[in-house]
């Protein structure tokens, strides 16, 4: 859409009376972009939550893969799309972090509009039983008796795993060498088998390891224990305090979007991720269903991208 015909229509749907936008939409289908290709954790979440979003609104939810640049493409399809809530994306808090290490044809904040988190997830800090340590204190006196011995895996420079070893590093003044992998899978293989002795990773791979004796959890990097891992302290708890690192996947419109039509996204998606089937199956995959408002997931989002800015400029970090 060119920039006079957004601008128009922009101007159109803010002067529409609330109660007129409340009864018409959705009138035809939604486009639900995912940035990523089919089948990765943002998919299968985004397509959980979207089926029954249809089935309550009474209009079928397109789910678009629309994959590259490690997401840019799709972003950038959204940013460009009308403000009209006919087209929306489900993306990762890697929204915050991509432009801080590369240029992005999108402004995070200025060119989209927070709807709700779907949900948010923390990372298990798990070690090789081969490691000395059956603590994060002891991990950390391991690593300050022997700086830039001790290795961690992650699946690629810049993710939020990587931001939030260089974070827990920085905060505890350790040196830990990061080895990047090319994907999470290779990451807990590699860990399992003692070529690498830590990673900090999303939950459910490393927790299959610890529980079968494999790997030795020592935190989790929330605010507060994990619901499918209560038994494991946070990082906070273990002695590092105010630390604190979650991710999420968000939903998010074009920028302009009137306020009726978020809200209403916002209250579809908040009561599809209450019905308890779905809510049992995003916590077996790790995740912990969210649906909170719009204004309180815009605050979350400004303030990871000032976060995610200070670790990445902080640590050095470059993409692979």
């Amino acid at each position: 859409m060119n920039p006079i015909a957004r601008a128009v229509l922009v101007f159109a749907l803010a002067v529409l009376p609330a109660a007129a936008l409340a009864q018409t939409y959705p009138s035809k289908p939604i486009r639900f972009v995912v940035p990523f290709p089919p089948g990765g954790g943002v998919d299968v979440t985004v397509r959980t939550v979207a089926q029954k979003m249809g089935e309550s609104l009474g209009q079928q939810i397109i789910v678009d893969n629309r994959a590259g640049a490690s997401g840019i493409i799709g972003a950038e399809f959204v940013a460009k799309s009308a403000p009209d809530g006919y087209t929306i994306m489900g993306t990762t808090s890697g929204h915050t972090i991509l432009p801080h290490l590369q240029k992005v044809p999108w402004d995070p904040i200025k060119d989209f509009t927070p709807i709700t988190a779907l949900v948010t997830y923390q990372l298990l800090l798990s070690v090789h039983p081969s490691v000395p340590a059956n603590s994060l204190q002891e991990l950390i006196a391991l690593a300050k008796a022997k700086p830039g011995v001790l290795n961690y895996g992650t699946g690629g420079a810049g993710t939020p795993p990587h931001l939030a070893m260089e974070l827990l590093k920085s905060t505890a003044g350790v040196d830990i060498v990061h080895v990047p992998y090319k994907g999470n899978a290779l990451v807990t293989a590699a860990l399992m088998s003692g070529e690498i002795q830590a990673s900090f990773d999303t939950m459910i791979g490393p927790l299959r390891g610890v529980r079968a004796g494999r790997l030795r959890g020592l935190a989790v990097s929330g605010k507060r224990r994990s619901i499918i891992a209560p038994e494991i302290p946070t990082v906070a708890e273990a002695g590092l305090k105010g630390y604190e690192f979650e991710g999420w996947t968000g939903v998010f419109g074009p920028a302009g979007m009137p306020r009726e039509i978020v809200d209403r996204l916002n209250s579809e998606i908040a009561k599809a991720l209450a019905i308890p089937d779905i809510k049992e199956r995003l916590i077996a995959a790790g995740y912990e269903p969210s649906g909170e408002p719009a204004d309180k997931f815009a605050a979350l989002v400004s303030a990871d991208l000032a976060k995610m800015g200070k670790i990445v400029k902080g640590g050095g970090i470059q993409p692979n």
